[in-house]
């Protein structure tokens, strides 16, 4: 079945959530942050994960601005980074990251071929607006998709339903492409074609299922027809 729907996870994937680090570490007024920012920004993306997976498990969803924010604060306090300003200035700039280089032309080329287009992410639909509109790529999506339509984080299946709900393609149309490797497990777990952007050079997860293709960033997608 050839691939109609091509469906993208959102931080990591088509955003760097290490932007707002190296963009704060760079203004003199967030002094703190010149030296510890990749260890905050890898800490941050950690426990943001980390704390989506608990509260699954756990059955205590709450939206993804609230484990951004307590993953930013565990990532402070673990690098001893305390000024409250720094703090307000990267959760601002978490709202406008930057997107990577290559995704403007990669989803022009994809619309260019007649394919429909989509963001699925564990975002509020304020967050993934934001960034949608900061990067200037709205024109090129046909939907954005967050967990919360269906309260729970992904890799649940209910979060990759909503890709069937929205478009009425079967799972065997999609492809869907993520920078975590376990969202990558999941949706193929799932029954969709799958693509992880190893941008990191990691090993595969040891999951219940692997990727069906391993990049290393995101030029190559509309090939993947």
């Amino acid at each position: 079945m050839p691939i109609t729907t091509f469906v993208f996870d959102a931080y990591g994937t088509l955003f760097d959530v290490n932007a707002a680090a190296m963009q704060a570490a760079k203004d003199p007024a967030h002094a703190d942050l010149a030296a510890v920012w990749p260890a905050v920004a890898r800490d941050w993306r950690l426990k943001q994960l980390q704390y989506t997976w608990l509260r699954a498990v756990a059955g205590r969803h709450c939206d993804f601005w609230q484990v951004t924010q307590d993953g930013l604060d565990w990532a402070m306090e673990a690098n001893g980074v305390i000024a409250m300003a720094t703090r307000t200035r990267l959760l601002e700039l978490y709202w406008e990251l930057a997107a990577y280089a290559e995704v403007p032309a990669m989803l022009t080329a994809l619309k260019a071929q007649g394919k429909a287009t989509a963001i699925l992410s564990n975002g509020s639909p304020d967050m993934l607006n934001g960034a949608v509109s900061s990067a200037q790529i709205s024109d090129v999506l046909d939907a954005v998709l967050s967990v919360e339509d269906v309260g729970i984080f992904k890799p649940h299946d209910r979060v990759y339903d909503l890709v069937g709900a929205h478009f009425g393609c079967t799972k065997d149309e999609v492809l869907f492409v993520s920078s975590n490797g376990w969202d990558a497990a999941g949706a193929a777990g799932y029954g969709f074609q799958t693509a992880w952007v190893n941008r990191a050079g990691e090993p595969i997860d040891r999951l219940y299922a692997q990727p069906h293709h391993v990049l290393h960033d995101l030029t190559t997608i509309p090939e993947l027809t």
